[in-house]
């Protein structure tokens, strides 16, 4: 397992960051390292030294690996992340790795993965962007990285936010050896062969939420009515493809984040005044839409989304199939209220964004595929002797409660800040909060 180090470019940002961007060159398969090669890119992110000190690049300080959510996001520039100085003031250098096929990282598009070939081939080249090859990723990188380390200073730790979490458990059971210790912010991952029992439970929490938004804003049951029958009679377009009433129900993947209810009213609004004003909906209006979809740029979200839940079982449509028995999440204006869905991925997201619609095929051949490997080993995780603190919120919409209370009770020593007044994004929305009560956790002791 080998990471080449292949640029290095080094910038501050003026006062507060010392900042090097990285490439590396990873294989694409771990089990044929000749056949191919993907190349990772990389932030790294340190306080400048002080003049009496040794400089940034030869103090070794202790890695904190970022593994972003998802699947199928890069992460943002570090002076995005507000938890980053709370890190480096505990004496951390910070490194935010693109996963795999997202950000700088070997960018997967519908035009990219056509350079692979046909829809077979492109599937057997995505099969190789789950979460056991985006561990194998870092544990390459970090030997790179600490090879001029003394032997006792090599392990790193890591911090997973949502999709994140499920790389840091998988990471856990593959290469516990590889970590001094591990935060998890909302993604303890359900511990399942298959997503028909995950997507069970998150439908219940979408239903909640649902609840939630038409009590805070009654005068929307009929708004969003209104919009779904425009929406139905017309044919709307917006620059990722078409804005059809089940594209418009998406939004409800907003409801489980801080302010995600607010932020979907402001949506209902602007486009109910639209249709009551000029018959129709504004540019503003439409990009407010399209801006929160974002499956045209993130094609690894929408293609594995079903996939990273799946150990030796074929996904089948997951979400699809349990929606179609679920009443109130169908389109009919007949019904007392129109639901919004949730983080789900449906077939018909493959026909109204155009990105999608190009690798369709490789997705139906995805959703069949069955010989999914392991992403966790429960043995390994019920003897894990690696420091584990985990965020767990019980109002999560997309990591089940009960599923990560569950996976929780399988990891030998976590500790755990559960809490019921955060959401999903706390990392983001809830900062020095949710900072402050993770290393509490790890500074506190109970005996």
């Amino acid at each position: 397992m080998a990471a080449k180090l292949v640029d290095k470019r080094l910038h501050n940002i003026p006062g507060k960051l010392r900042v090097a961007e990285l490439l590396f060159d990873v294989p694409l398969n771990y089990s044929k390292p000749n056949d191919g090669h993907l190349r990772l890119f990389a932030r790294s992110v340190r306080r400048p030294a002080p003049p009496s000190e040794p400089t940034a690049e030869e103090k070794q300080l202790p890695w904190l690996v970022y593994l972003q959510g998802g699947p199928g996001f890069g992460c943002r520039p570090p002076q995005d992340n507000g938890w980053v100085g709370t890190a480096l003031d505990k004496g951390y250098q910070v490194l935010f790795l693109d996963q795999r096929g997202t950000g700088l990282s070997s960018t997967i598009t519908a035009g990219t993965l056509a350079l692979q070939g046909n829809a077979v081939k492109q599937a057997e080249y995505l099969k190789q962007f789950r979460a056991d090859n985006i561990v194998r990723d870092c544990e390459a990188v970090r030997r790179c990285l600490t090879t001029d380390y003394p032997q006792e200073k090599r392990k790193w730790s890591i911090i997973g936010q949502s999709f994140g979490g499920f790389c840091a458990v998988t990471y856990l059971s593959m290469f516990p050896e590889g970590l001094s210790e591990a935060f998890i912010c909302g993604g303890l991952p359900p511990l399942v062969d298959g997503p028909d029992s995950v997507y069970e439970r998150t439908y219940e929490k979408v239903e909640e939420r649902n609840r939630a938004y038409y009590a805070k804003f009654p005068e929307d049951v009929e708004r969003v009515k209104q919009i779904i029958q425009y929406l139905s009679a017309n044919n709307v377009t917006i620059p990722s493809g078409s804005l059809t009433p089940e594209r418009f129900q998406q939004l409800g993947i907003l409801f489980g984040m801080h302010g995600g209810l607010d932020i979907v009213h402001d949506i209902v609004l602007r486009a109910h005044i639209d249709l009551d004003m000029f018959g129709a909906l504004t540019h503003p209006t439409l990009t407010a839409i399209d801006s929160n979809g974002g499956l045209d740029s993130n094609v690894i979200y929408a293609i594995l989304h079903e996939a990273i839940y799946c150990q030796g079982q074929a996904s089948n449509w997951s979400a699809d199939r349990i929606r179609s028995a679920k009443q109130h999440f169908q389109i009919n204006v007949d019904l007392p209220q129109i639901w919004f869905t949730g983080e789900m991925i449906f077939k018909d997201m493959f026909d109204s964004y155009q990105e999608l619609n190009q690798i369709k095929e490789a997705a139906e051949i995805l959703a069949k595929t069955t010989d999914w490997p392991a992403l966790y080993d429960e043995a390994q995780l019920a003897k894990n002797e690696v420091p584990v603190y985990a965020a767990t919120y019980v109002e999560d919409m997309y990591v089940h409660f009960d599923h990560a209370r569950n996976t929780a009770a399988k990891i030998k020593g976590i500790k755990q800040f559960i809490t019921n007044v955060m959401y999903h994004n706390a990392l983001r929305s809830k900062t020095d909060e949710l900072m402050q009560q993770l290393f509490a956790l790890r500074e506190d002791t109970i005996d």
